[in-house]
């Protein structure tokens, strides 16, 4: 049965990742909002505090793989909360203080959730420790994935990359990046797989950073391969093409990144609910829980609506980490709290700044970066559409081909 309550033994974890984030995330939050593309040179302390927790098998506030062992021992195991559910954890309180330098941390990209997913035990002893970026969206296809057009082909010893992606998060920056491409465009998406690509590797290119809307102590960047020549045995899984198991290998991957996303919009929605009321509570407005929303002050009902919808999006953002924990299926509770935490974070954030007047509007709080910050949570790694047409499909029984 799941547990609501946070574990005791995540306390500690939980205690210093929220201090991390208010004596160094909040303090230097508008400074590298304001000087976007500008490395945070504070974070390189925190990387290595990072790793020491993931490797203790703890796990941090960073990114590893859902791996689901087949073993009979696994499968009888009792219910536990593990490395996944403490990743979550930390993971709010990061974003907490700021949802941009979580991802500008070493080691800790969506790519190294990608590794940790896919990759065989030897492939996760070789690129583990690496800083990986993951490519997957096109210029020609958005939340369509298995619409990509990337290819590689297999010569000699080497699968040869050529193609562009876009949106790329720590593109710049991370030391490698795992690429989604195809091996066989006619064999449709059971043909894609995802690829380790080492930095300096001839044929691959970082085209530019983006400018956006938030997130801007993160970079976003557009990457070119041509003609780009990687191991054969840099192929993260198998190489094989299952035209029954589809694309599932590198789908898997989401699993995993989706309960980190919508523990990011977890994060900044109380972020935002907390400066909210401290606002509000200054001006007077009394929000009392032992009464109806409706003979309270309008800002004071609002408020509390607010907060229903955060409860929501926690509750679903544990559930799918502490599946994954249990190694169990959890794609569709991955879609749920994605969905939720995405769109109830744009939701909170905006009417919070609202609820705030001029101070929500202009720099004297970190309100409207909040609000800035939290669209692209509602947009990457499957957008709110996607979501909710995945959580439609399992729901009801129908394949991608059966329900678009």
């Amino acid at each position: 049965m799941f547990n609501l309550e946070v574990p005791k033994k995540a306390g500690a974890l939980v205690n210093q990742a929220y201090q991390a984030a208010a004596e160094v995330f909040r303090p230097i939050s508008r400074k590298y909002d304001s000087a976007e593309h500008t490395y945070p040179a504070e974070l390189d302390m925190f990387a290595a505090l990072l790793d020491g927790l993931n490797s203790s098998g703890e796990g941090g506030a960073g990114a590893a793989g859902v791996r689901r062992g087949d073993d009979d021992n696994a499968k009888k195991a009792a219910n536990r909360n593990g490395a996944n559910l403490n990743i979550v954890l930390g993971t709010i309180e990061m974003c907490w203080g700021d949802v941009g330098l979580l991802l500008s941390m070493p080691r800790q990209g969506l790519g190294n959730a990608a590794i940790g997913s896919v990759a065989t035990d030897e492939q996760l002893k070789r690129f583990g420790k690496t800083w990986a970026a993951m490519a997957i969206t096109e210029p020609s296809c958005g939340s369509d994935s298995a619409a990509i057009t990337t290819t590689a082909k297999l010569e000699g010893d080497d699968y040869v990359i050529n193609g562009e992606k876009i949106f790329v998060t720590s593109g710049q920056r991370a030391d490698s990046v795992v690429v989604w491409a195809t091996l066989d465009k006619s064999k449709g998406k059971a043909a894609i797989k995802s690829f380790f690509v080492e930095k300096g590797t001839p044929g691959f290119e970082v085209v530019r950073v983006e400018h956006k809307l938030g997130i801007r102590a993160s970079d976003t960047a557009v990457l070119r391969f041509e003609n780009c020549r990687v191991p054969k045995e840099n192929l993260l899984g198998t190489p094989e093409i299952d035209s029954a198991k589809s694309f599932a290998g590198v789908m898997q991957t989401f699993d995993n990144t989706r309960p980190l996303v919508a523990a990011m919009g977890v994060g900044v929605a109380r972020a935002a609910l907390e400066e909210t009321q401290r606002i509000l509570t200054e001006a007077g407005v009394t929000i009392d829980y032992d009464k109806p929303a409706n003979i309270q002050h309008a800002a004071a009902a609002a408020f509390i609506q607010l907060e229903a919808d955060y409860e929501a999006a926690y509750l679903l953002t544990l559930e799918s980490a502490w599946m994954a924990d249990n190694r169990k299926p959890n794609s569709l509770q991955a879609s749920m709290a994605k969905a939720k935490a995405g769109r109830s974070v744009v939701d909170i954030t905006l009417r919070c700044v609202e609820l705030a007047g001029t101070v929500g509007y202009t720099e004297e709080s970190l309100l409207e970066k909040w609000s800035r910050d939290a669209k692209i949570l509602d947009i990457f790694e499957g957008t709110q559409q996607i979501q909710q047409l995945i959580v439609a499909r399992r729901v009801l029984g129908k394949s991608s081909a059966e329900l678009k």
